[in-house]
């Protein structure tokens, strides 16, 4: 696997202007390689860094120590940031923060207009985008009119018309109900496993981070755990003393096994604790 994000011994801090400015960190010394085709996700508590992270893997930040790379090209460098930002497409929490079209077709064509694509293969690309996430019946609606994950879509549309390599998405699925959450779930994982699209995906949701190649997690600036989602929900007790959580069947058997019940691999899913148990039984 090539390295997609190479993020080597990064330092930022945010400047705070009042009577006497001073400088609030968010990150310190961090480094983390991310291969082309992972689907990675970021926990940690609020304030943790883990928004400041993604935006510099988008070059929406730049480090004020240290270097990002980004498909092979620094982001402090002004004349890689728009390939930057076409390789590596940003969702925000609030999908109507990105939607600015009546339409929901004339909203997924506004990225690959801006870069100056032929209005054929804007069209081409529009079509598939809507295929991919879909909601090709939905094209010629206002995007105002639709379902909270249904807009969330629209955006990811948007960014993949772009063809990018990368997709970060930043709490995209914090304002979404559970079926909303799993709509965009579904699709991420296609497009990861379909098509070979990175995904950064930061989250609150323990049961969406279970689904991961890879979870990193930031407290403090920091990353103090890096593994499989396996290998880091095993830690149960570091993980809550993170601030965060572990998917409630995990925390579940993690219970029964300090109880004496012979658990070797914590599960992650219902249906992993269910053969667990079946197997107890028999």
């Amino acid at each position: 696997m090539s390295i997609f994000f190479d993020v080597q011994e990064v330092s930022f801090a945010y400047s705070s202007y009042g009577e006497v400015p001073v400088e609030v960190p968010a990150l310190e010394n961090v480094s983390a390689q991310i291969d082309k085709g992972d689907f990675v996700v970021i926990l940690g508590r609020n304030g943790s860094g883990k928004s400041t992270f993604s935006r510099l893997l988008n070059a929406l930040l730049v480090p004020k120590k240290g270097i990002v790379l980004v498909a092979g090209k620094d982001t402090s460098n002004e004349d890689n940031v728009w390939d930057i930002r076409s390789t590596a497409g940003m969702v925000f929490q609030n999908p109507d923060n990105q939607i600015i079209a009546t339409t929901v077709e004339e909203d997924v064509a506004f990225g690959p207009e801006n870069l100056g694509v032929e209005p054929s293969e804007i069209r081409k690309r529009v079509d598939e985008a809507l295929e991919t996430v879909g909601i090709s019946q939905y094209k010629r609606n206002a995007p105002h009119l639709l379902s909270g994950g249904q807009k969330q879509r629209v955006a990811i549309a948007g960014i993949l018309a772009m063809k990018p390599e990368c997709i970060i998405l930043d709490e995209a699925t914090s304002m979404l109900d559970p079926v909303g959450r799993r709509e965009v779930i579904k699709v991420l994982r296609k497009l990861n496993r379909e098509e070979n699209i990175t995904i950064i995906h930061i989250t609150h949701h323990m049961d969406e981070a279970a689904m991961a190649d890879r979870l990193i997690v930031i407290d403090h600036g920091e990353i103090v755990l890096d593994g499989t989602p396996q290998e880091v929900f095993s830690n149960v007790d570091k993980v809550k003393s993170l601030g965060l959580d572990v998917p409630q069947v995990t925390e579940l058997m993690y219970d029964l096994k300090k109880q004496g019940i012979n658990i070797d691999k914590l599960p992650l899913t219902v249906d992993e604790a269910f053969e667990i148990i079946k197997a107890l039984v028999r």
